[in-house]
C-alpha cells in the first residue's frame, strides 16, 4: 500500500497571489502610464512653446530641500542651485553671451 500524499493550496492562498500579481500589473502599468503621458505633455508643450525665454522655477528633493532650477530652451542648456544668487549670476552670463 502507498501514501500518497498532496499537498494542495487552499483557494484563499490562491486568489491572494492571484490579486498580487494583479496590483504588480496595475502598478506597473500605471507607472508607464504616467511616463507616457508626462513625456507626451512635454512634447506638446515643446511644439506649442514659441517662447525662448529663460525659464525658472523652484523645486524641492526627496528630503525637503528647496533648490532652484533654471533653463535656457534656446540653447537647452540647464543650471541648478541652491542659491537665487546663482542662478541670477546664471541668467545674466546667458543673457551677455
Amino acid at each position: 500500500m502507498s501514501n500518497n500524499i498532496r499537498c494542495l493550496e487552499s483557494e484563499d492562498a490562491v486568489t491572494t497571489i492571484g490579486q498580487k500579481v494583479k496590483l504588480a500589473n496595475y502598478k506597473n502599468n500605471s507607472y508607464l502610464f504616467a511616463v507616457v503621458k508626462k513625456g507626451w505633455q512635454k512634447f506638446v508643450m515643446w511644439l506649442l512653446d514659441d517662447n525662448k525665454e529663460i525659464q525658472v522655477w523652484q523645486k524641492s528633493d526627496r528630503h525637503g530641500n528647496i533648490y532652484w532650477k533654471a533653463y535656457d530652451p534656446v540653447t537647452g542648456k540647464s543650471f541648478s542651485s541652491g542659491s537665487e544668487a546663482d542662478i541670477s549670476m546664471w541668467i545674466e552670463q546667458r543673457y551677455r553671451n
